[in-house]
């Protein structure tokens, strides 16, 4: 989720200049209808590697709250922002975004999925209102998962697999290892330049290493997707829906490239 920290229409800017995704070419899944969705999927899994899902079933009201309680986190002061912990590999995070080195105009806290633990993160910094915000956050990534996991048994449906719930049990799972992020892109100074004489990325070119990555961007532009010739283009943003990633274990485990083109294994 992207967190804005007052109403822009562009709140970071990027070095790469790119066209925008055409709005009737984002894949669009339905959940509410399920026949239609699987399908909807396989292909946008097969075509992009990313689609937009809408009737997710996630209630504003979560999201909203959750909003709220994220603005007033990335609101305070640094020194007492840090008090979560440096992200290792979680906690809060300020412009160092991967082991690489890799930098970004970007600040986030990084969650996991046993809430114990994430309490204890939020109460370092909010004392006794941690007990709100972990609620807050509870809430919403239960509505999160059980979207995740309708979209995966959708997935799974989709390819034939007779074990329906084969990706969906690992979101499930006591032990599962799914994370949390929060991201948050401060107000860009118009006369910053890195150093390479260029304006810092928000968060830059990467895959991610997940099966799939449930992404929710505000009313903030910014993301961008690699199509198969390898251009890059930005994807409208849309408040009411979620956007899904496919990380690199589904892509390996189900997929083979040749050329940025996915291709069913037989």
């Amino acid at each position: 989720m992207v967190v804005l920290s007052k109403p822009t229409t562009e709140q970071y800017s990027c070095i790469r200049k790119t066209p925008t995704f055409p709005t009737s070419i984002v894949p669009v899944v339905d959940l509410s209808k399920p026949v239609e969705a699987k399908t909807l999927i396989l292909k946008a899994c097969e075509d992009y590697g990313f689609f937009k899902v809408i009737n997710h079933a996630v209630p504003m009201e979560a999201i909203s709250n959750l909003e709220s309680q994220a603005a007033e986190f990335f609101s305070l002061p640094l020194t007492q922002k840090e008090k979560a912990g440096t992200p290792n590999p979680f906690g809060y995070g300020n412009k160092n975004i991967g082991r690489n080195g890799d930098l970004g105009w970007v600040e986030y806290l990084l969650l996991t999925n046993n809430h114990d633990y994430n309490f204890i993160r939020l109460s370092s910094v909010f004392g006794p209102k941690a007990e709100q915000f972990r609620n807050v956050l509870s809430d919403y990534m239960c509505a999160v998962r059980k979207m995740a996991c309708v979209i995966l048994e959708l997935m799974a449906e989709g390819l034939n697999i007779e074990q329906k719930n084969v990706f969906s049990k690992m979101m499930m799972d006591k032990e599962s290892d799914s994370v949390f992020r929060l991201n948050h892109y401060p107000p860009y100074p118009e006369n910053f330049n890195n150093n390479n004489g260029k304006g810092m990325i928000g968060f830059g070119e990467h895959t991610d290493p997940q099966i799939i990555s449930l992404l929710r961007s505000n009313n903030s532009s910014g993301l961008q997707i690699c199509l198969r010739d390898r251009s890059w283009v930005s994807v409208p943003p849309d408040h009411n829906s979620f956007f899904v990633n496919v990380g690199d274990a589904l892509q390996e485990t189900f997929f083979i490239q040749d050329d940025m083109e996915f291709v069913r294994k037989t």
